[in-house]
Parts: C-alpha cells; sequence; structure tokens
C-alpha cells in the first residue's frame, strides 16, 4: 500500500557544504564523489533526504551562488557523470537528493550578462535590471546590498546601471522578461530528469523589484552598531514583491507535472509573511517555507516558545511546518547554545514539521578563527564581524591529519584541537553528541507522534520548553531545561505517568516518572505519557 504522506514530510533533510564535506582528490575542497563515499555514514545516521549547496560553474565570489552556467557540474566537484552516480547512490540507499537553485541573480561571468553588457540593444539587455542614473549621475535610488553600499553599479561602456541584490558580480535577473522565466523554468526541468528531488530555493522572496524603481523607506529603528547594513532601509519595493507568490505557483506547477519533488524555500522574513508562501489549497506555493527564525534568537525558553507557538499557529491547515537551527549563513550551533546544544538537537528533531540539520552540527563541531589571509567570504572580507567562514570549516571525520576530509591543503582551515568533535571519536561513544542525533533520528522513524502527529502547548514556564506531540492515543512530551540547575516538572495535567524514551544524557531510558520528571541542568527529555 503507498504511503498517502509526502515524503519530505516525514524527511530530515542534511545540508551539506559540498565544499567542507569530503575531497577525494587532494586539491582542498570537497566534491561529488566525496559525497558518494559517505552516504553509507548518512545512512547510519539516519537522515533521508540530502540539500546540497550549489555545485555550479562558478567563480565562487560568493561561496557558489554566483552562478555562470546553471546547467553543469562545477570541475572542482566533479563532473555530470559524477552527479548522475551520487543520484544513483542515494536513490539506492532509499534516500532523496535537494539541490540549492539560484533563480534571483547569475555571476557577472555567465554568458547572458557578458552578451547584455555588450551595448543597450543587445537582446540579452532585457533580462536584467538597468537604469539611467539619476539627475546628479548617481544611482537610481537608494536601494541597498545585501553586502552593504548601493544596489546598483554604473557599467560605463553603456552608460546605465545595473541592479545587485548582493556582490556587484551578481547582477539580479529581471523576472518580469518571459525568456527570462522561460530559461529558468527550462532549468529546473532539467534537473528534475536528472533525477533530483527537490529544490532549495535561493533568496525566492527577492525575486521582483518595483519596476518604478520606487526608493526605499528609512529604517527609524536602524541600530549601525549591530544591524546588518542592509538594514539602514525597508525592502518595501525589493523584497516579497506581491508578484514572487505567482512565480512561486509556476514552480509547483512545474515540479509537481513531473513527479513528487519538494520546493525549500529560504526566506528571511517574519512568519507572518513567510507562511503566505504556502499559497492556498487552490493554487498551492512552496511546499516548505523554511522557517528560519529559530537561528537568530537568543536562547532563552519563553523566547523560543513563543517563537514556536506563534509560528504552528500561523501555519495553514494546507501546509506544513518547516525549521533549521543551523545553516552556512549563521555561526555554528554549538557556538551559539553552549551548554544547551543537546537540548537544541531534541528541539528540532522534535517539533511539528520537516527538520534541517547542518552538516557536523550532529559532532558539535563548533566556529572556528579564520586567518585574514584565509577567509573566502565576501560579507566577512567587508564586515569582519559577520564572518561566515566560522561556519563553514570542512567537517571534521577523524583526528588524522587534514581530518579525514583532504590529503591536501583545505581552503578554510581545520581547528588544531579537535576535542573530540569528530565522527571517528564520538561513533562508538554511546553518551557523544554523535550518539544522541543517532538515537533522535531513530526515536523519530519510530513513532508516528514525531514525525506526523499533532503537536499541544502545555503548561510552562522559564527555563522549560515544552509541548507534548500526539498521534492515534500515542503522546510524547518534550521538556527541555536551559537553566544550568535541575529542576522538577510537573506534568500530572496531561497524563498520570510517564516513561522516559529518551534523555539528552542517554542514560534514562525506561525510567518510570509518575505525575513529574526530574529534569537536570541542560537535560532534555522525551517522555512517554500514560493516563490522563
Amino acid at each position: 500500500m503507498a504511503d498517502p504522506e509526502p515524503w519530505w514530510r516525514k524527511a530530515v533533510i542534511y545540508q551539506i557544504l559540498v565544499r567542507s564535506f569530503q575531497d577525494t582528490d587532494g586539491d582542498g575542497w570537497g566534491d561529488l564523489p566525496g559525497i558518494v563515499s559517505r552516504l553509507d555514514y548518512l545512512q547510519w545516521l539516519g537522515v533521508n533526504g540530502i540539500w546540497l549547496t550549489p555545485i555550479y560553474p562558478s567563480p565562487m565570489r560568493d561561496g557558489g551562488y554566483d552562478i555562470e552556467d546553471f546547467d553543469g557540474v562545477h570541475p572542482a566537484f566533479g563532473t555530470l557523470d559524477d552527479f548522475a552516480r551520487l543520484v544513483d547512490e542515494v536513490h539506492k540507499r532509499g534516500m532523496r537528493l535537494i539541490v540549492d537553485w539560484v533563480p534571483n541573480h547569475t555571476s557577472s561571468q555567465h554568458p547572458w550578462f557578458i552578451a547584455a553588457c555588450s551595448s543597450r540593444d543587445n537582446p540579452y539587455r532585457t533580462w536584467y535590471l538597468w537604469s539611467d542614473p539619476a539627475q546628479d549621475g548617481g544611482p537610481p535610488n537608494n536601494w541597498l546590498s545585501v553586502f552593504g553600499g548601493s544596489a546598483w553599479v554604473l557599467h560605463e561602456p553603456t552608460g546605465q546601471y545595473y541592479y545587485h541584490a548582493f556582490l556587484p558580480e551578481q547582477p539580479d535577473l529581471y523576472w518580469g522578461n518571459p525568456r527570462v522565466r522561460q530559461a529558468m523554468f527550462a532549468n529546473l526541468e532539467l534537473w528534475l530528469g536528472r533525477g533530483v528531488d527537490g529544490f532549495r530555493i535561493d533568496a525566492i522572496d527577492m525575486l521582483v523589484e518595483d519596476t518604478l524603481l520606487t526608493s526605499n523607506p528609512p529604517n527609524k529603528d536602524f541600530d549601525p552598531e549591530t544591524d546588518a547594513p542592509d538594514r539602514a532601509v525597508l525592502h518595501k519595493h525589493t523584497r516579497d514583491r506581491p508578484e514572487v507568490h505567482g512565480h512561486a505557483a509556476a514552480f509547483r506547477r512545474t515540479v509537481e507535472a513531473v513527479g513528487s519533488a519538494v520546493l525549500i524555500g529560504e526566506l528571511y522574513i517574519p512568519p507572518e509573511r513567510l507562511v503566505a508562501y504556502y499559497g492556498s489549497p487552490e493554487l498551492p506555493e512552496l511546499h516548505l517555507p523554511l522557517n528560519l527564525e529559530l537561528l537568530w534568537l537568543d536562547w532563552k525558553a519563553d523566547e523560543v516558545m513563543q517563537a514556536i507557538d506563534r509560528y504552528i499557529d500561523l501555519v495553514p491547515d494546507h501546509g506544513w511546518p518547516a525549521w533549521s537551527l543551523g545553516n552556512h549563513d549563521r555561526n555554528r550551533l554549538a557556538s551559539r547554545t553552549g551548554d544547551n546544544v543537546r537540548c537544541a538537537a531534541m528541539l528540532l528533531l522534535t517539533l511539528r514539521g520537516t527538520p534541517t540539520l547542518y552538516y557536523g552540527d550532529e559532532i558539535g563541531m563548533v566556529d572556528v578563527e579564520i586567518p585574514t589571509e584565509q577567509q573566502d567570504d565576501p560579507q566577512g572580507k567587508l564586515h569582519p564581524d559577520r564572518n561566515r567562514d566560522v561556519a563553514r570549516t570542512p567537517m571534521q571525520w577523524s583526528s588524522e591529519p587534514g581530518a579525514g576530509f583532504t590529503t591536501g591543503n583545505p581552503w578554510l582551515p581545520i581547528p588544531a584541537e579537535l576535542d573530540g568533535r569528530t565522527v571517528a571519536s564520538q561513533s562508538d561513544d554511546p553518551r557523544s553528541i554523535l550518539s544522541l542525533y543517532r538515537r533522535l533520528l531513530e526515536t523519530r522513524r519510530h513513532l508516528p507522534a514525531l514525525h506526523f502527529g499533532g503537536q499541544s502547548r502545555i503548561e510552562r514556564s522559564e527555563p522549560f520548553i515544552g509541548y507534548v506531540r500526539h498521534y492515534d492515543g500515542e503522546r510524547v512530551l518534550v521538556l527541555l531545561n536551559l537553566s544550568d540547575a535541575g529542576h522538577d516538572f510537573d506534568f500530572s495535567a496531561h497524563g498520570e505517568s510517564g516513561r522516559v524514551i529518551l534523555s539528552t544524557y542517554l542514560d534514562r531510558e525506561d525510567e518510570n516518572v509518575p505525575g513529574s520528571a526530574h529534569v537536570r541542568a541542560h537535560e532534555g527529555l522525551l517522555i512517554e505519557l500514560t493516563g490522563g
């Protein structure tokens, strides 16, 4: 009998930064054959979806998000044959493969943009957003780049400015041009034909800009000491425009005409606006608009719990939540949460919805200091306190030279002291954080309440995060103590007794806890509830 649930509803997705996962040819860059060589590990860990950061040919000015050929594979990562083998090996193991898709912009080295720069009359000129200078000869408006400064660059040979939401080397495509849409939809179909199971759509809310080029209003709450530089304005005319939803619905129609591929959207917008990207039952858009709010909150129980409850309430009946606690744009989870890193793992893998796990978080990898001469991140070069390289360093497989990642010189440094944060040192340790992730993934697979059940609120207060997952009479209480002291939690209102399924310390399985549980400092518990 076919499973009525879409595969992605029960999936746990594992994000791989391709350049940092496994190098097989000694050049210091991870590659596609390297991922193939580690698929057995991912299967052993228990994830069933793999998301790859961009693998396309690129000058690599922004980690591969500056693409010069949407159809190919960067030679440092391998070949199209290597990709075909990866797809085949992923599917042999019952897993799914998701690729990063970047429809907002190209590299300035893309043939389309090179042609667009050749003259104002070139047919590719209208594939990008161009404008005459303002009366004073400067940029046409106050739009700002994500990395700071004007989002306009003057192309002196043709006397016009072009728009770039990110680096000057990443000119934005103009989605008002039907030829752009036709080319990008053809590219979606190409990768679907190559066997991919989904797309993580980069910067989807930035696809459309105001065609009148209206200046954005100033942000009266902007704090230059703490805020990213582009927050000096409110991006009313450059992000989350109503027209984006029509494109998202078209993406959905394209993938559903082929099969069951999933669409995941990168959206750094408030949940109230994020949930609009589910579309409606009549006109669906993204399957999983990714909620990234928890990456930025302080790790305080009340703040985190309020954000969770608000988001769960906002997700429409036809939608499905999607969570992330770590990615390539944010400091490492272990560095942000400290002693609560195990509670963070239990939170991510027990919330209702589809979680995304960032490579290396399962072994507690932390931020790595990057010497100036080795920095790669363009944001970090412009703003040292916002360097994303610290969370992009190579996977720590073992304590041997190169951390088992490479026999060459790694593209980013590996810590001199790994402090046990390697797969090899943790695989056989029944109390390691890797063992915790593996147990959480196993428990999630076996309990329907955890992988597609409902989620109910409970009475709770600092320092606890708490909720009940439930399905067909099965009820699991999730309790996370974020403080540095032990506390008792009375759950008698929800069940006469309980049995510990799992502790984040991996030492209390099957313990009976009638009506109340003592939760140790920085401990999380899964408790099967009975009675009540």
